[in-house]
C-alpha cells in the first residue's frame, strides 16, 4: 500500500508517525527542516523541543502526571523516550533536550516502516488518510492551503490570548452572574466590579508592568502590525487614556451589582470557557505582561484574591486552526474524514498535550485504515477533556489551551479541595482503563499484517 503521509516531525508528528508504523502501515514523515529552516529551531531533528526542557510535573495527582500516566497507558513512544533521557529537575520530567531528540530521531530513522523526507510540502496531501501536524510555525505555502481548506477566518497568525481562570477558585460573595442588560440567560457572565480606587491601581500596575519582549522573527512580521490593531493588549489600551478601559471591555454599563443595586465604576467580565463551566476567561484581557505581573495584578481584585489560573495572558506568532470549526475530538477534519491534525495546530498547547494529539491523531488514523471508527476518549481523560475542547469550545472566542483539571467534569459529592486532585487522577485511571477494555484497537488484516 501507498505510504502514510505524515507532515510535520516535531512532537506530535513524530508519535503520529510512530503510531501508524507500529501498526504496520508504512509511513512517509515530511519535515521541511534543515532545507527550509524555521526562526525558532536550531537543528533538523525531529521532535525538537525549542523553549522549555520540561514535560511538567511527575505527581501522580497533578495534572502533568495524571496526563503523563494517560499516555502510558495509551503506548506513547515519545514519552517512553524522555523518561530514557530525563535530567534532574526535582518533581518534574525535564529532559536532555539534545540528546532526546537525538533518541526519536534515530528510533524514527530506524523503523522499517517509516520514510523520512526531507523538505517543504507546500499543500495538504489529498491521501485517503494523512496527518497534518507542522505547528506553530507552518510554512506559508501550507498556512495558505489550509486556510484554502479551512476558511481563511478560521486560521489565526497572531494569538492574542486572555488569562482563564477555575471558576472555583473566586470568591462568589464578592464575584456576580450577570449579562448585561439582563440579555441571552440573564447570567452567562461572571462580573468582577471594580469601583474607582481598583480600577486606578489596576491601570497604574498595567502601565508600570513588565511585558514580555517579542521574538525578532514575530516583531518583523507584517501581520503582526493588523494583530495589534485587531486585538490591542490590554496594556496598551490603558496606555490611551485613564478611562480608556472603562470605557472599553471594563465597561459597567447594565451590570447592577446586587450588593448595591447600582453600576460599579468598571468591570471584568468572564466568559465560561468550556462546557462544564469550571474555567472562565477574562473577556477583553488579552495581555503581553509577564506572567508574575499578571497573577499580581489580578490577585489584587476585588474576588479574585484566592484566583488559580488554568491559563495566563500571553502574545506571540502561533499559527493555529479555529478548531471548533473544523475538528472533531478525535482529531479528524469534520468534511473530509481521514485528514487528522495534530500538535499545537490544533490549538493545544504544552509539550505533552502536543505529544498526546498526535498519539490520537495516529491512534485514529490507524483506525481508518482499518475500517472502524475514530475513538474519542472519556470525558473523565485530560487527554479526552483537551481533544474535546479544541472541538467543542466556543468558536468565537476560541484560544489555544493546555491540559488542566480544570477542563476534567465537576467530581461528584462536593469532596474537600485536598482530596480533588487524588480523586480526578484515580478516576482518569479508572475511565481510560475501562475505555481501553470496552473499545480495543480493531485487528491488523492481511493486508497490513
Amino acid at each position: 500500500m501507498e505510504p502514510v503521509p505524515v507532515v510535520g516531525a516535531g512532537l506530535a508528528g513524530s508519535e503520529a508517525a510512530w503510531q501508524l508504523a507500529e501498526a504496520g502501515f508504512p509511513v512517509r514523515l515530511h519535515e521541511m527542516r534543515p532545507l527550509v529552516a524555521t526562526p525558532a529551531h536550531q537543528s533538523d531533528r525531529c521532535a525538537e523541543l525549542v523553549c522549555s526542557n520540561s514535560l511538567g510535573s511527575k505527581l501522580p495527582d497533578r495534572a502533568g502526571g495524571v496526563l503523563q500516566a494517560e499516555l502510558r497507558a495509551l503506548g506513547c513512544k515519545l514519552l517512553e523516550l524522555a523518561e530514557a533521557h530525563a535530567v534532574p529537575a526535582g518533581q518534574a520530567l525535564a529532559v536532555d533536550r539534545g540528546a532526546f531528540a537525538d533518541a526519536v530521531t534515530a528510533a524514527l530513522e530506524a523503523h522499517p516502516r517509516i520514510e523520512i523526507v526531507r523538505g517543504e510540502l507546500p499543500t495538504v496531501p489529498e491521501d485517503p488518510v494523512a496527518v497534518v501536524a507542522t505547528g506553530p510555525l507552518t510554512s506559508e505555502a501550507l498556512a495558505q492551503d489550509l486556510a484554502r481548506l479551512a476558511g481563511a477566518e478560521h486560521l489565526s497568525f497572531f494569538d492574542a490570548v486572555a488569562p482563564v481562570v477555575a471558576a472555583d477558585s473566586l470568591d462568589r460573595s464578592v464575584v456576580y452572574a450577570a449579562s448585561r442588560w439582563g440579555k441571552g440567560e440573564g447570567a452567562d457572565y461572571l462580573n468582577v466590579p471594580l469601583e474607582k480606587d481598583h480600577y486606578e491601581a489596576l491601570v497604574d500596575g498595567l502601565l508600570d508592568a513588565e511585558r514580555h519582549e517579542l521574538k525578532d522573527f514575530e516583531a518583523a512580521d507584517p501581520r503582526a502590525k493588523q494583530f495589534f490593531e485587531r486585538c490591542l493588549p490590554v496594556e496598551v489600551l490603558a496606555a490611551r487614556g485613564r478611562d480608556a478601559l472603562r470605557y472599553g471591555p471594563l465597561r459597567p454599563v447594565g451590570l447592577d451589582d446586587p450588593r448595591t443595586g447600582r453600576w460599579p465604576y468598571a468591570v471584568i467580565q468572564l466568559r465560561t470557557e468550556n462546557a462544564a463551566g469550571s474555567l472562565y476567561n477574562l473577556v477583553g484581557f488579552q495581555t503581553n505582561l509577564r506572567y508574575g505581573e499578571q497573577e499580581r495584578l489580578l490577585r489584587a481584585l476585588p474576588g479574585m484574591e484566592g484566583a488559580e489560573f488554568a491559563r495566563l495572558g500571553s502574545m506571540h506568532r502561533n499559527t493555529f486552526l479555529c478548531s471548533p470549526r473544523v475538528l472533531t475530538a478525535a482529531m479528524e477534519w469534520r468534511d473530509r474524514p481521514g485528514l487528522f491534525v495534530a500538535g499545537q495546530l490544533t490549538g493545544m498547547e504544552g509539550y505533552l498535550g502536543n505529544i498526546g494529539s498526535g498519539l490520537l491523531a495516529g491512534r485514529n488514523a490507524v483506525r481508518r485504515l482499518r475500517g472502524a471508527e475514530p475513538e474519542l476518549l472519556p470525558d473523565e481523560t485530560l487527554l479526552g477533556c483537551l481533544a474535546r475542547h479544541v472541538a467543542e469550545a466556543h468558536a468565537e472566542s476560541f484560544q489555544p489551551m493546555k491540559a488542566e483539571f480544570g477542563l476534567l467534569p465537576s467530581l461528584p459529592g462536593r469532596p474537600r479541595r485536598d482530596q480533588r486532585k487524588r480523586l480526578r487522577a484515580a478516576r482518569s485511571a479508572e475511565a481510560l482503563q475501562d475505555h481501553l477494555r470496552r473499545f480495543p484497537m480493531p485487528a491488523a488484516d492481511a493486508a497490513t499484517a
